[in-house]
């Protein structure tokens, strides 16, 4: 299939890079430092949204502002070999013109950028948790994105791993691929579903970007 677009919009931890093993190991320990139970804690999504969101699910408001810096600290102390790229990652950014492409990750800036120079990725512009008041599934943060591009976000297509992430990028008008890294099939409502991204190839023209997917 092949869709066209402007700008290429990429959510971070499941469709560049993963983190899991990180992700696992550092709020795992987190939740036992603040006293949340296993049942508490499996209870609530992890992936695909702010810290912020999850610790308001488990902690009262005084505890918050203290346990969101502690688990950002431990993250970014387990990016050294906690992160790895995925694939098709390097090949495909390698091919996309300056200016039209973005970063939209639900993680906070010092962290998605302690992730991605991890793996030796330079992106050209970046929307973190400080940048929105909505998190993802809201379409605020592409949308955000889209304006810093000056891009229409009818003209912009969304690299997402997260039904939450689809459902923001739907939201706010944008075309959709969604990769099967993190999530099965099923549960993915994109316009095209792909392994990872090394089944995506795009071909730059006058007219903008064509992006051209197997699987």
């Amino acid at each position: 299939m092949k869709l066209h677009a402007e700008a290429l919009l990429f959510d971070n931890d499941g469709t560049l890079v993963s983190s899991m093993e990180s992700v696992h190991r550092c709020w795992t320990r987190w939740a036992g430092e603040y006293g949340i139970t296993e049942a508490d804690f499996a209870a609530v999504e992890l992936h695909g949204r702010p810290a912020a969101e999850i610790i308001a699910d488990l902690l009262p408001g005084p505890a918050r502002a203290g346990a969101l810096a502690r688990i950002e600290r431990l993250e970014v102390e387990d990016v050294a070999g906690g992160v790895v790229l995925l694939p098709g990652t390097k090949e495909l950014l390698s091919a996309l013109p300056a200016g039209r492409w973005a970063v939209v990750t639900s993680a906070t800036r010092p962290l998605a950028e302690a992730r991605l120079r991890e793996v030796g990725i330079d992106f050209p512009e970046m929307v973190a948790a400080e940048d929105i008041t909505r998190g993802k599934p809201d379409p605020e943060p592409f949308l955000l994105a889209a304006a810093r591009l000056g891009v229409d976000p009818g003209r912009c297509v969304v690299f997402e791993d997260a039904p939450a992430g689809l459902a923001a990028a739907r939201a706010a008008g944008m075309r959709t691929v969604a990769l099967t890294t993190t999530h099965p099939v099923g549960e993915l409502v994109a316009d095209v579903v792909v392994g990872d991204l090394s089944a995506v190839s795009v071909q730059v023209t006058d007219e903008g970007m064509v992006i051209a997917t197997e699987g």
